[in-house]
């Protein structure tokens, strides 16, 4: 199992970015309007400098007099942990579980973006996973009576 099935079961790739200079009033805004935890931040909608999230909202502008004043540079997350379509399932959750984020950004070969995954699509494919299993299993059991 890679992490290219769990792309493929989420149905889409669509990959919502925002710029570093952004306000940090667009990010909320941004992040409101789509019901998302986390953006990529990308000059080019390729290429990724960092990743916002709630908990980057929450944490670093907490105690800022005029917290809107800020820019999404001010606060993102630089240090990105990333993985590859080819990648397997497990390498993604380790690293989600070991670095404690919820969102992994999926680069192909040329360091491109292209997917955004969370904790809740990585879940979400483990239990249709267990589903299938289990309708298989209920199946067997049934055709051997």
């Amino acid at each position: 199992m890679k992490v290219s099935d769990v792309i493929t079961s989420k149905g889409s790739t669509e990959v919502f970015t925002i710029t570093p200079d952004a306000s940090i009033s667009d990010l909320l805004d941004e992040l409101g309007e789509r019901n998302i935890g986390a953006l990529v931040v990308s000059e080019d909608g390729s290429h990724v400098l960092g990743i916002v999230s709630e908990r980057d909202v929450v944490r670093k502008l907490r105690g800022i007099e005029d917290p809107t004043s800020q820019r999404v540079s001010s606060i993102m997350t630089t240090d990105v942990h990333t993985c590859t379509p080819e990648d397997p399932i497990t390498a993604m959750l380790e690293i989600m579980t070991n670095e404690r984020i919820r969102h992994v950004p999926v680069l192909d070969e040329e360091e491109q973006l292209v997917a955004l995954l969370s904790i809740g699509d990585a879940v979400k494919y483990r239990m249709q996973q267990l589903q299938f299993e289990r309708d298989q299993l209920n199946q067997y059991v049934a055709s051997a009576r």
